[in-house]
């Protein structure tokens, strides 16, 4: 019986053996290549919250975006103006000798507190429910023209909640990237997906 055992525990790796050898995984190149635009412009990205949620966004943005890149040529660069039409591109590209512009608006909404009482009612912590949507376009500065977009949705459970009059919520984290960064980070992977490489397991032709 143990002989059997043996021999068919055998056959089984030797079959799961060639199973593997079947396939292999290799790198698919991202989607869109940010090196063809030379010199790539970015606007810190707007935010419907005070605060540092912009800054975060637009510094998160651009790791996750380069990662799997190379060497992109990119700058943070000062708007032109509060305009967002073809000629403040246009003025904004001249003055920077840059092709395209990376611009952002992260709207936080839906504020929804969540309060946790002890046992004791003595003590307790306050969070909330924050929904967050990130929108960012690639413009050609010399037409204006969008030539590529992306937007993502993502709500996460924040903390360091403060509350003024029963009503009104804010967040007065001390570090603000350690409370909203699993909200950014859902938002920016999301966004990025045609920068970043991805693997896919295919077959080995015999």
């Amino acid at each position: 019986m143990k002989r059997i055992s043996i021999t068919v525990l055998g056959l089984f790796v030797v079959v799961a053996a060639g199973c593997a050898a079947k396939y292999r995984t290799v790198m698919v190149p991202p989607r869109i290549d940010l090196s063809e635009h030379d010199l790539i412009a970015i606007v810190e990205f707007e935010s419907s919250n005070a605060g540092e949620l912009g800054p975060l966004a637009t510094r998160r943005f651009t790791e996750l975006a380069r990662r799997d890149q190379g060497l992109v040529r990119m700058m943070t660069v000062e708007p032109a103006s509060d305009r967002r039409d073809s000629k403040a591109f246009r003025e904004l590209g001249e003055s920077h000798g840059a092709q395209t512009v990376l611009v952002g608006s992260l709207d936080v909404s839906d504020i929804r507190p969540n309060l946790s009482l002890s046992n004791t009612l003595k003590s307790g912590t306050l969070t909330a429910n924050v929904a967050a949507t990130l929108t960012v376009d690639l413009i050609e500065t010399e037409t204006g023209a969008s030539i590529w977009s992306a937007s993502s949705r993502a709500t996460k459970t924040i903390g360091h909640i403060s509350v003024f009059g029963g009503k009104q919520f804010t967040f007065d984290a001390e570090d603000p990237e350690q409370a909203y960064g699993p909200l950014i980070d859902a938002l920016v992977s999301h966004v990025t997906a045609d920068f970043q490489a991805t693997w896919l397991r295919e077959p080995i032709a015999r």
